[in-house]
């Protein structure tokens, strides 16, 4: 797969914002860094070596993070790539077209730039047609499920 570095460094970090007490609404790179989780080069967990690297993967430009510019210039590793659509089809969970529970091999496109899974193929077609308010409410699925995963960290 191509690597194409968009730009470096990222921005702060979700935990950084909580942990500022700030109540600043998450961008969506951060959202997206922060359910993508590990980089697909090293398999290390985002943000351990500083600020996650935003690049273009693919003949698609699917925009992915990395855990450093050092890994920009490496190969993708299958099964750390594997891991990445997975975590993110679990913190996206249900089909932002018919607002249902994604089947265990969900349909899938890149639209923005993005992965997005869906239920079924037609659904991709109705994204398509209106990308911007689907990609929305995955930002929007993204931020509870990173809520979700802090609460259960806190013992909320």
């Amino acid at each position: 797969m191509t690597l194409h570095l968009l730009r470096m460094p990222f921005v702060v970090a979700l935990a950084a914002l909580a942990a500022a007490g700030q109540a600043a609404e998450p961008t969506p790179e951060q959202l997206h860094s922060g359910v993508q989780r590990i980089c697909p080069v090293s398999g290390l967990p985002l943000g351990d070596h500083g600020p996650p690297v935003k690049v273009l993967v693919g003949e698609q430009e699917e925009e992915i993070f990395l855990c450093c510019k050092a890994c920009a210039t490496r190969q993708i590793d299958a099964a750390h790539w594997k891991t990445i659509h997975t975590n993110i089809a679990a913190a996206q969970r249900v089909c932002p077209v018919m607002k249902k529970d994604l089947p265990a091999k969900p349909a899938w496109e890149i639209i923005g730039g993005r992965v997005v899974f869906v239920c079924c193929p037609p659904c991709l077609e109705k994204i398509a047609a209106e990308p911007e308010s689907h990609l929305q409410l995955i930002d929007q699925l993204y931020a509870e499920s990173l809520q979700t995963e802090r609460d259960a960290r806190e013992g909320r």
